[in-house]
């Protein structure tokens, strides 16, 4: 039993050791927010249901909670705002965004926002009707990135 119990409290020691050691370990870019350059012409009811369940990952205004500067978290949240941002970026709407158009179906599906960014941004949990606005007001825009 005293073997167990040693064995037990080298390994938790072993943990937090590298659990310390990778706060120094960065994950290439840190979290920063780019210049919003050009935004979309919201109207206002999309605009706000855009903001709280879509602006975290899809533009340069994210909000980065202490968590995310915790690493493993940290990387994480780093590589789907990096995802996010390239595949849709609502800042950038100067340049063509390649999903433009089909932004609105994973909103209508339900699989945006993502399962697990929801339970962490209650804000983001969107109602079927909210769901339905979103994704109309996203088909309103879909055809003007880019210019």
């Amino acid at each position: 039993m005293k073997k167990l119990l040693r064995l037990v409290g080298l390994v938790v020691i072993a943990a937090v050791v590298f659990f310390v050691l990778i706060q120094w370990v960065p994950y290439g870019k840190s979290h920063t927010n780019p210049p919003v350059v050009k935004e979309p012409a919201w109207d206002s009811a999309t605009y706000d249901l855009a903001v709280r369940a879509c602006y975290d990952c899809h533009s340069n205004e994210t909000v980065w909670p202490w968590y995310t500067n915790i690493a493993p978290v940290s990387w994480l949240v780093q590589h789907d705002v990096d995802e996010g941002r390239n595949k849709l970026n609502f800042s950038t709407w100067n340049v063509a965004q390649r999903n433009a158009r089909e932004m609105a179906e994973p909103v209508q599906k339900g699989s945006m926002p993502r399962w697990f960014y929801v339970p962490i941004h209650p804000e983001a949990r969107l109602t079927a009707a909210e769901r339905a606005q979103l994704a109309q007001g996203l088909q309103a825009i879909a055809n003007t990135s880019g210019k």
